[in-house]
């Protein structure tokens, strides 16, 4: 057996790569933090504005509206000038929009100021993972996919825990000014970063910058088309979860998911079309199963089970570190059996759990605990999910193509509240959170477990690559059974 083989593998990950995890982790955690505000004094909002629990669940979706259309563009941003700038200018976008949300006088313009949010969060998502998946050794790229998405629920953690001490003193608009303070520490540890190590060999060098956009406007044609098409995609989001698309949303829903496949066909190109349709509905599902508990659980702990603040604090404490350790679990499960292999396994296994989280009423620990272990199956898989789509991608076009995959089909995380808020008018609103997560999950599990996205990939492109990330190795083989590369 060689050193480097009997060495702990974190020897294997040099100082430098440390400092670019923690970095990027950084920009996760503040992304985690931003995000979750909205969840957390989502009744408060509803009570001053005077907003029903659908309207109010559509601010969540709010931020959802444009992360297609940033995940694209600052993806794009990425490919072709570097991830470190494109991760500086998501960091700076998100910040902006918290911060605006604190001075929102009414419905409109906080959900305006989600918009900018939703286009930071794209691109901090995008340009954060590539720049962490590509600076790490290839072995360990799944482990580093979960540690970096673990900086989200640390996130959440920290808001849940000002929540209890700013909210009841200083109301819900001080949630947003102080979620800004911590960018100036993420700025300066980005400041003096050196760029990804699989961009700066294969895409800095080269005479020609990747465009991936270039298909989009190749001739005044298709430009001009692709451009009412953008317009039409943002502007029938926009009408479907505002009270401006009542009465025309399915059909505002069709256009704007006809507009998206239509994006999708072109980026994709014929070999790749249909990898990335399949790609962006397994997100989407895994969006439906996810985000009806992530963004309505501080909603029930308030209405259903009459928590205070302090107890909806802890319960979201358990939450935030079950995700958090499910993330560090996923990493270390995705290295060992294969990435596709653990999603699917792990998440077969949080379904023992849904129903009996829900049937807890009177003991804040049983609930606490049962919440633990959900969230660190269903949600902590999500920490290899950017592992997962990346693999499907080059470098030269990975963040666009990560970034507009991953944020499109996040538009599930837009449904999901509305349609969780909506189901609940017809039973309560935790057995409908229950029935949402239970039904989705079963249904990404055969999406992700089946190797849906690349089984239909291989009819118009045969010769794919199994994995980008690390070459010559299947997203489902297990570690021991590949040759380290770094």
């Amino acid at each position: 057996m060689t050193d480097a083989a009997a060495a702990p593998w974190y020897r294997e990950v040099s100082p430098g790569q440390w400092k670019s995890m923690f970095a990027a982790w950084i920009g996760y955690l503040l992304d985690g933090f931003d995000f979750v505000l909205i969840t957390l004094v989502l009744t408060e909002i509803a009570d001053e504005f005077d907003l029903s629990t659908a309207s109010a669940a559509s601010l969540i979706s709010g931020a959802f509206i444009t992360r297609w259309l940033g995940g694209a563009l600052l993806g794009a941003l990425g490919d072709r000038y570097g991830r470190k700038p494109a991760m500086i200018v998501s960091i700076l976008l998100y910040s902006l929009g918290t911060f605006a949300c604190g001075f929102a006088w009414n419905y409109i313009s906080l959900f305006t100021a989600r918009l900018v949010i939703g286009m930071g969060m794209a691109g901090e998502y995008s340009a954060s993972a590539t720049y962490v998946l590509e600076s790490w050794p290839a072995r360990l790229r799944n482990r580093a996919s979960g540690f970096l998405i673990s900086g989200y629920a640390g996130g959440t953690i920290i808001a849940s825990e000002l929540y209890k001490w700013v909210v009841p003193h200083w109301g819900w608009r001080w949630m947003f000014w102080i979620g800004v303070l911590p960018v100036l520490v993420a700025l300066w540890v980005r400041r003096a970063l050196p760029e990804a190590g699989d961009w700066h060999e294969e895409v800095a060098a080269a005479k020609a910058r990747p465009n991936p956009f270039r298909s989009l406007f190749a001739g005044r044609r298709r430009a001009s088309v692709n451009t009412v098409l953008a317009v039409a995609a943002s502007a029938a989001l926009f009408c479907v979860f505002t009270p401006l698309g009542e009465g025309l949303r399915w059909p505002l829903s069709l256009l704007a998911a006809g507009c998206l496949f239509a994006f999708a066909a072109q980026l994709g190109g014929r070999p790749r079309r249909l990898l990335y349709v399949a790609l962006m509905c397994t997100v989407f599902c895994a969006f439906l199963y996810s985000w009806p508990i992530q963004a309505l659980l501080p909603t029930y702990l308030k209405t259903e089970l009459g928590y205070s603040p302090g107890e909806v604090t802890d319960v979201m404490f358990y939450a935030g570190f079950g995700t958090m350790f499910g993330c560090w679990l996923a990493g270390f499960a995705g290295d060992w059996l294969g990435t596709r292999r653990a999603y699917a396994c792990t998440l077969l296994a949080s379904l023992a759990f849904v129903f009996p989280v829900f049937a807890v009423r009177d003991t804040l620990v049983g609930l606490g605990v049962l919440l633990f272990f959900l969230l660190a199956l269903s949600q902590g898989i999500s920490g290899i999910l950017p592992k997962y789509i990346a693999s499907h991608f080059p470098t030269g076009s990975r963040a666009a193509s990560l970034g507009f995959v991953y944020n499109t089909g996040a538009l599930g995380g837009a449904v999901a509240p509305v349609l969780g808020a909506n189901l609940a008018e017809g039973m309560s609103l935790g057995r409908a959170l229950a029935v949402l997560t239970f039904g989705l999950t079963l249904v990404v599990i055969v999406l992700i477990g089946g190797d849906v996205p690349r089984r239909l990939g291989r009819l118009t492109d045969p010769a794919g690559a199994e994995d980008h990330l690390v070459p010559g190795r299947p997203l489902s083989v297990a570690e021991a059974s590949v040759e380290k590369t770094s």
